[in-house]
């Protein structure tokens, strides 16, 4: 396949199938040369990022609307939008290799369809596009529910955040400062190349000028540095664990933050860590093999600790919990095409399962860090006061830093706040 042809595929595995991107796109960019894979990536990862504002636009230049079994036609005409508008493919070719594939779709009307769509928008694509960008949710590219959303939550700041959720998230690495130190470790990007800035807020993390294969690393093999954003990066420090201290990690998977509170403490922690899916939790394992460090795992559903628990209370417990994940959308721009607004509620019914299932479990002085990158807050600041006025054993240890916002409860970082993602965190200590 061409790759527009894989890019096209992918976007219907995504679109129509359900698929979230980073399942359906590494298998096909398998064997592909490194330029053609950075154009697939591209295209598919920008192609969803305005997503709904070239829908928006299609709708108002197709006579009549696509039919459902017609969902490919939509998409491959929302590719050649996308390399037409924003992306830097000359319009020549974006034209031409859009209609190609259109040739190559067994419609055969389809093709002058495309041709009549895009030639248009070669002409007056910035009039076009100021037409539709009228609509919010077209200019900022989002579903009209999560917009609403974020104007109910956030009123001041809505359209920041709509404009930060689609720009390109930065590579961030996070330095084991058990093995090395930041400016240490700055050096040896130099030395290999790679520009580098430490980041404001966070101490352990150094944003990179520009990504690149993790390969390329010094020291990751080895465990001496990982991917992972500046806000993710929080999570450790915030739970304030001391060396042997029963920890429990649950919802753990891929790992990350497991890895990075037993970097906190050189691996001094009784560690355990849940995930009720098995092949997330081969990262976690994976993850903490790169670093030399161990943990018990356990395979099982965290809301139903009496399934797998049956030791001693926990001294730190950290819940990052499912959520709507709106808060990481510019790494994910899928979540605008799958999340419905339905599952919002689902979501903090279950967050409330998993803490109230959970909180037995925490010894007496102990702390929980509930963490979300989710930006409603009916999955965070309400979440938490609901349980605190439910738990008279729990109270809030409330948060100070260089970062976020106060809920309250919690501390809530706005996507694109110091080129972070969208994280919520609060610290519940029982009595």
């Amino acid at each position: 396949m061409s790759p527009r042809q894989i890019a096209l595929k992918v976007l219907h595995k995504v679109a129509v199938s359900g698929a979230s991107l980073s399942d359906a796109l590494p298998p096909l960019l398998a064997g592909l040369p490194d330029r053609d894979r950075a154009f697939v990536q591209a295209l598919c990862f920008t192609t969803l990022r305005w997503h709904h504002q070239l829908e928006a636009l299609s709708r108002t230049l197709l006579s009549k609307p696509l039919r459902a079994k017609d969902r490919d036609v939509g998409l491959l005409l929302e590719m050649g939008l996308c390399e037409l508008l924003h992306l830097r493919t000359p319009d020549y070719a974006a034209v031409r290799e859009t209609a190609g594939l259109a040739r190559a779709s067994g419609k055969p009307w389809v093709v002058g369809l495309i041709n009549a769509v895009l030639r248009r928008v070669q002409r007056e694509g910035p009039a076009l596009l100021e037409t539709v960008n009228r609509d919010p949710a077209a200019r900022l590219s989002l579903p009209g529910w999560l917009l609403e959303a974020l104007q109910s939550a956030w009123p001041q700041e809505w359209e920041a955040l709509g404009e930060a959720l689609n720009r390109q998230a930065p590579m961030t690495l996070r330095v084991n400062g058990s093995r090395t130190d930041r400016d240490t470790y700055a050096a040896q990007l130099q030395a290999a190349g790679l520009a580098a800035r430490a980041h404001p807020a966070v101490a352990s993390a150094l944003e990179l000028d520009t990504p690149v294969d993790v390969a390329q690393l010094p020291g990751f093999g080895e465990g001496l540095v990982s991917v992972q954003d500046a806000a993710a990066q929080l999570a450790a420090p915030l739970l304030e664990c001391r060396a042997g201290m029963r920890v429990l990690d649950a919802c753990a998977a891929p790992g990350g933050k497991t890895l990075h509170l037993l970097e906190s403490t050189e691996g001094r922690l009784d560690l355990t860590a849940v995930d009720a899916d098995t092949a997330r939790l081969e990262r976690v394992r994976e993850n903490l093999a790169r670093g030399g460090y161990g943990a018990r795992l356990v395979a099982g559903d965290a809301s139903h600790p009496e399934q797998w628990h049956s030791g001693p209370l926990y001294d730190r417990i950290l819940l990052d919990a499912p959520c709507s994940a709106t808060g990481v959308i510019r790494r994910h721009p899928d979540i605008k095409v799958l999340r419905r607004e339905t599952d919002i509620t689902a979501l903090a019914q279950r967050q409330a399962q998993l803490l109230n299932a959970l909180w037995p479990l925490l010894a007496p002085g102990g702390m929980l860090l509930y963490a979300t990158c989710s930006l409603l807050p009916q999955e965070n600041a309400e979440q938490i006061r609901a349980f605190l006025h439910t738990h008279p054993d729990a109270a809030e240890s409330p948060i100070c830093g260089g970062w976020g916002r106060p809920g309250p409860p919690g501390r809530q970082i706005l996507a694109g706040e110091q080129d972070m993602d969208g994280f919520y965190y609060a610290r519940l200590t029982k009595s």
